[in-house]
């Protein structure tokens, strides 16, 4: 049931459950430019080769995923569709809510309401949560090794955003580390 490249061109692919991605950048145009500038992590801030070359692999997985969606037959009918779905909403909806809390915290303060008193980390969550649906919406062991990459990458820069925020908030930021999880429940 599962394949490895299943390249067909269709109105039911995976192309329709990425396109939060897309909804969710074109949101991000709208924001305030000190909000826009928030969502990379600086350029002078990515102090070794292996960060800078881990946020290309990001991007790179990321973007391959985004055009093999299209290719990418949904199973439509089946129970990999609902347990896909099962992993994808609840994705869409924490994006939805991390995008929201990104947006209305003003630039220079620290995000620290809405999903990110849950998890200091919601949209690298929902990346893969939503990513995660996706794979076994399709049934695609390829999309799945790229989500699979993809989360190592988005946990690589989890923990060099932590650092960076660390260095620009201090303690404040220790604190809350030590109260909200970095993904959910009681992992740190």
């Amino acid at each position: 049931m599962w394949q490895l490249v299943p390249f067909q061109i269709g109105i039911w692919n995976g192309w329709i459950l990425m396109t939060v991605f897309i909804l969710q950048m074109i949101m991000m145009a709208f924001a305030d430019k000190k909000v826009q500038e928030r969502t990379h992590v600086p350029k002078e801030a990515r102090k070794t080769r292996v960060e800078k070359t881990i946020r290309y692999l990001v991007n790179l997985v990321w973007f391959a995923a985004l055009i093999y969606s299209v290719f990418l037959p949904l199973r439509t009918g089946t129970v990999w569709l609902v347990v896909g779905l099962l992993f994808f909403l609840p994705g869409v909806l924490m994006m939805a809510a991390g995008t929201a809390a990104f947006m209305t915290t003003p630039s220079e303060r620290m995000i620290q309401k809405g999903v990110y008193r849950f998890s200091r980390h919601p949209m690298y969550l929902a990346t893969f949560l939503v990513c995660l649906g996706s794979a076994i919406a399709s049934t695609s062991w390829l999309f799945l090794v790229l989500t699979l990459i993809l989360i190592i990458g988005c946990h690589l820069e989890a923990l060099l955003e932590e650092r960076i925020c660390v260095e620009k908030y201090g303690d404040v930021y220790r604190y809350y580390m030590e109260k909200v999880p970095r993904w959910v429940g009681t992992l740190k």
